[in-house]
C-alpha cells in the first residue's frame, strides 16, 4: 500500500506544481557563463550527493538538463542541474524556483514514507499545512530549516532584483508571487500576482494563480471574478473550473452565515406602519385585558297612586 501511494503522489504532484508559466527575460542575464564558485562563495543551494550529471559549461545548459530530468521523474538528478545552475548564476530566480519545487516534492514523499514506517497498517495523515502569515507576522523573523524553503527565499531575492531593474516584467511579478505562495507569504503573494495581472490581463494562467491565493485568503468575491475571467480566456482550463468551485462554496458560506438586518418601516402621516417581526403579537399568548368592576345600581319603580 505504501508504494502505490507514494507513486501515485509522487506523480500527481509532479504535473500539478511544475508549470513555470513563463520566465522572466532579464532572469538569466547576469552571470551565466561565469565558472562554479569556490566553496566561500555566497551561493547557498544545499549539497547534493555525487551524481553520474556532468559538470554542465554554463547556467543555462544546466537548467535546461534540469526540466528534462523533472519532466522524466528524475527529481533527485534534476535537483544537481538545478544546483549547478544556481551555483554558475546565483541570480537565476527560474532555476532557484524549479530547485524549490524539486526539494519540495522530495520532502513530501520521505515524509510520506516515514509516516508509512511508523504505522504500515494505516494511511497517512498528511501533515497540517502552516498558516498564513500577515504582516502582523513579519516582526518575529521566521526560521527556514527545509531545502525548499531556502530555495523559494533566494528566489523571492533574484526576482526581487530583476524587478528593480524592470517593474513592467510581468513573468517576474507572477513567480516570484509563487514564490512567496510556496512560503506561506499569502498577501505579498497576493500582491505580486495581482501586478502579474494587470501587466498582462490577457493571461489566463496568471489569473488562475491569482485566484487561488485569493481563496487562500478568503477573498471569494475577487476570487469569483479572477477566475471567471481565467476560464473565458481558456474555456479549457480544468483547473481554474475546479478553483472557481471552491471560490463559489466559500462565498456562499460567508453568505449564509450573515443575517439581514430587517429593514426600518417609518409610518407615513395618513399610513399605519406594518409591524415588525419583533412587534408582531404571539397568537398563543392571551391578550392582558383589564375589566374594571361596573356598579349595579337599583333601579327605582315609580310608585302607583292610589285610584279613588
Amino acid at each position: 500500500m505504501r508504494k502505490i501511494y507514494v507513486a501515485s503522489f509522487f506523480v500527481s504532484l509532479a504535473t500539478l506544481q511544475f508549470a513555470c508559466g513563463g520566465s522572466s527575460d532579464n532572469t538569466n542575464l547576469a552571470n551565466t557563463d561565469t565558472e562554479a564558485p569556490a566553496a566561500n562563495s555566497n551561493s547557498t543551494a544545499p549539497a547534493a550527493q555525487s551524481t553520474p550529471l556532468p559538470v554542465f559549461p554554463d547556467a543555462e545548459t544546466a537548467y535546461a538538463e534540469g526540466d528534462k530530468l523533472f519532466d522524466v521523474n528524475k527529481t533527485e538528478l534534476a535537483i544537481e542541474a538545478y544546483r549547478q545552475a544556481v551555483e554558475k548564476n546565483p541570480d537565476y530566480a527560474d532555476a532557484w524556483f524549479k530547485l524549490g519545487v524539486s526539494y519540495a516534492l522530495i520532502e513530501k514523499v520521505n515524509e510520506i514514507e516515514s509516516l508509512n514506517e511508523e504505522n504500515p497498517e494505516e494511511t497517512p495523515t498528511p501533515t497540517p499545512s502552516r498558516k498564513s502569515r500577515s504582516k502582523n507576522d513579519k516582526k518575529e523573523k521566521v526560521v527556514r530549516t527545509k531545502d525548499s524553503e531556502k530555495a523559494f527565499e533566494k528566489a523571492v531575492a533574484a526576482y526581487k532584483k530583476i524587478l528593480a531593474k524592470n517593474k513592467e516584467d510581468d513573468a517576474a511579478h507572477y513567480n516570484m508571487g509563487r514564490s512567496l505562495n510556496k512560503l506561506d507569504e499569502d498577501e505579498d503573494a497576493a500582491k505580486a500576482l495581482k501586478e502579474a495581472v494587470k501587466l498582462k490581463p490577457e493571461e489566463p494562467l496568471y489569473k488562475t494563480e491569482y485566484g487561488a491565493i485569493l481563496i487562500k485568503l478568503a477573498q471569494y468575491d475577487e476570487a469569483v471574478r479572477a477566475l471567471k475571467k481565467a476560464l473565458e480566456l481558456d474555456p479549457e482550463n480544468s483547473e481554474a473550473a475546479e478553483l472557481l468551485e471552491k471560490a463559489e462554496a466559500g462565498k456562499k458560506r460567508i453568505n449564509f452565515g450573515v443575517t439581514p438586518k430587517p429593514p426600518t418601516q417609518e409610518s407615513k402621516p395618513g399610513k399605519t406602519a406594518k409591524p415588525t417581526p419583533e412587534q408582531s403579537p404571539d397568537p398563543s399568548e392571551k391578550p392582558d385585558i383589564q375589566i374594571k368592576p361596573v356598579e349595579i345600581k337599583p333601579v327605582k319603580t315609580p310608585e302607583k297612586k292610589p285610584t279613588q
